[in-house]
């Protein structure tokens, strides 16, 4: 699947690899660019038999953030404003990165090259960050006189200190793959982001799927809500999973060490 010559979507035995397909300009986010990415992101809402989506960049970067040369494109802004929430709870900026949370699958992100602004958004959205330890990371926002306004602040939060994303914001200080692991940005480091990032969703695509969404689930919810409706959630979810036909294989599978054979939602 290609939406607009810059997203690329792969499937192989379950899992879609999703790659930012604009190289010779670092994957920067232009305005067909971040409208690919919305609809590469949705088209997975729809693509049936995915269990784990794999999100990276081709070339020598995952995505340099906002292409300077729109920034100065104030036409883009004549058919509404930010303000607008077009997508839901978010506009369509902070959908590019918020559709990877959105999916009812997990979402890795694999890291590599720079990954500045918008880019270290988009990779926030996705629920695993693989990083390579020689990438660059930055947000960048504050450079250009802006502040980080795609979805990165509901990202961020649970993951990275308080005081510590204050200095990198107000600074756009770099750092590589392994300081970002250290901050709460990335996941894991390691030398094949990419190779890291499809070995682990193949592993994720392994497991029951139905209990893998609501896993994701719950911890999508749970950070907002009061410790009562995290025990209530927690219950809601495991009486819906048990003795289900996949619950059920997922027993039998590893009684009998086999693979099992799951029902796809």
């Amino acid at each position: 699947m290609n939406f607009a010559d810059r997203v690329t979507i792969t499937v192989e035995n379950h899992v879609a690899h999703v790659l930012l397909d604009r190289a010779d300009k670092l994957n920067a986010l232009d305005d067909a660019m971040f409208g690919a990415i919305v609809d590469a992101g949705h088209a997975l809402f729809d693509l049936g038999g995915v269990r784990a989506v794999v999100l990276s960049g081709a070339g020598r970067a995952f995505c340099a953030g906002l292409d300077l040369a729109s920034m100065g494109n104030t036409d883009r802004w004549k058919e509404g404003s930010l303000v607008d929430r077009t997508h839901g709870n978010a506009n369509r900026a902070q959908e590019a990165a918020m559709v990877w949370r959105k999916l009812p699958m997990p979402v890795i992100a694999a890291v590599h090259g720079v990954c500045f602004g918008g880019g270290l958004q988009v990779a926030s959205g996705a629920d695993i960050r693989i990083v390579a330890p020689d990438a660059r990371l930055a947000v960048m926002e504050v450079k250009w006189g802006l502040v980080p306004d795609m979805a990165g602040y509901a990202l961020w939060r649970g993951n990275v200190r308080d005081d510590v994303l204050r200095e990198l914001t107000y600074t756009h200080r770099e750092f590589g793959g392994e300081e970002a692991v250290r901050l709460g940005f990335a996941t894991h480091a390691a030398a094949d982001p990419l190779g890291s990032a499809l070995a682990l969703a193949h592993t994720i695509a392994g497991k029951s799927p139905h209990a893998v969404r609501a896993a994701k689930q719950l911890s999508n919810r749970v950070p907002d809500l009061p410790e009562s409706d995290v025990l209530l959630a927690e219950s809601v979810a495991q009486q819906e999973l048990m003795y289900s036909p996949n619950q059920r294989e997922a027993v039998l599978a590893g009684l009998q060490k086999r693979a099992a054979d799951f029902i796809d939602p």
